[in-house]
């Protein structure tokens, strides 16, 4: 493949100082003496031309069409949909960062059921990924601080909202970036590596995929953060897709797509700082594509199952019931508390309706400790697993 004109990740010779905390053992004996690293600069990019293979093109524009259309397919149907896509994007986003949980944990989590760890933090980053869309008008530093903010609320170390000032890096090792496979820019350098990303994403002459691809990566360069740095890349990149018009009602679970070959993935972000941009727009538009076929299978099995239920209901035509049904395919586990809420009735009144879809077998029941009984749709819960299964599924080569 031609390879594209893109300036290199560079790097500057820095020195980090151990912290009392990481010094332990035979080296706490040594004191804290500086260790040297090479830390990134990445280049300004606001103003870069970005010339691409006409293949990768291609593939690009194919993949937005595709997104586009999926979005419009599925406009009318906003209201069941979007919810359940969009906590399909944070769970796929989440087990990149390998963040797995079922879908039924996850719903519980969100309901204040405190039981899995994991459950909790992909039901954040639901929220993040929500924060982004929510921003998407106007893709900026504070919008960016406001996602991470919300993915780690529960998280203080990691201070929420901020910009980090200290070294981060991958690599295998906590305590030190000695080794480490890549050390992100100097923490001062941040604020003003990000106003320059923030440029680049208001540009009107690069296409939108490229542009949203190509964004996420440099924003994986600067690793603004100290933890969340992946899925708050990930949501400023549906932010991205929103803010261009590419997607205008659903959040197209892309990360899902590029969960098929994460492999892949972390290849094209380590191509990407090497000055080959065109690997991450392929990853984007491969996985969007994959994306786009997932989620349709998965609003394939939703349709089916609340058809199945038009035939197993007896309740009379007005009785809430048949209200709770069209509930149950956006929020597949409630609680009286929560679905009261939701249709704007007294509490005491959804649980005849509750009792009656138990009895049809659309619902059942478990009482959580202290929470009181939570009712769940196995049904629309093993649609939503399938699709991650099938988001998880290693693509060959």
């Amino acid at each position: 493949m031609e390879q594209s004109q893109w300036p290199e990740t560079t790097y500057e010779r820095r020195a980090f100082v151990p912290s009392a905390s990481t010094a332990w053992g035979v080296r706490a004996g040594l004191g804290r003496a500086p260790i040297d690293y090479d830390s990134a600069v990445p280049p300004l990019i606001a103003k870069e031309r970005v010339t691409l293979p006409a293949s990768v093109v291609r593939a690009a524009e194919e993949a937005t069409q595709e997104l586009t259309r999926f979005d419009a397919e599925n406009g009318s149907h906003i209201r069941s949909f979007a919810p359940v896509l969009l906590r399909s994007e944070a769970a796929s986003s989440s087990q990149i960062e390998n963040l797995t949980a079922s879908a039924r944990a996850i719903f519980s989590a969100e309901l204040g059921l405190k039981r899995s760890r994991n459950a909790e933090l992909i039901a954040a980053n639901t929220r993040a990924m929500q924060a982004a869309i929510d921003l998407s008008e106007a893709v900026d530093a504070s919008s960016i601080l406001a996602m991470h903010e919300v993915l780690m609320s529960q998280q203080p170390r990691h201070a929420p909202g901020q910009w980090r000032d200290e070294a981060v890096w991958i690599g295998t090792r906590s305590d030190s970036p000695a080794g480490a496979e890549f050390v992100a820019p100097w923490h001062e350098r941040v604020p003003a590596l990000i106003d320059d990303l923030v440029a680049f994403a208001q540009r009107t002459d690069v296409s939108p995929l490229p542009l949203v691809a190509i964004a996420h990566a440099q924003f994986e360069t600067i690793h603004p953060f100290t933890d969340g740095n992946g899925r708050t890349g990930r949501a400023l990149a549906q932010s991205l897709l929103r803010h261009l018009g590419v997607t205008r009602s659903v959040a197209v679970p892309v990360s899902a797509g590029l969960l098929a070959d994460i492999e892949g993935y972390h290849r094209a972000l380590t191509a990407y700082r090497d000055g080959a941009p065109e690997q991450i727009v392929l990853a984007f538009a491969r996985g969007s594509l994959r994306a786009v076929a997932n989620a349709r299978m998965l609003i394939e099995d939703i349709d089916a199952i609340r058809e199945s239920w038009n035939d197993r209901l007896s309740a009379r035509r007005n009785s809430n019931a048949w209200r709770i049904l069209d509930e149950l395919v956006s929020q597949p586990v409630i609680t009286a508390a929560s679905i009261a809420d939701t249709l704007g009735i007294e509490r005491t009144n959804a649980y005849p309706p509750l009792r009656a879809l138990v009895e049809a077998g659309i619902l059942r029941s478990k009482e959580e400790h202290r929470l009181g009984p939570f009712w769940r749709s196995d049904e629309i819960l093993e649609a939503i697993d399938r699709f991650a299964e099938r988001a998880g599924r290693r693509e060959r080569r």
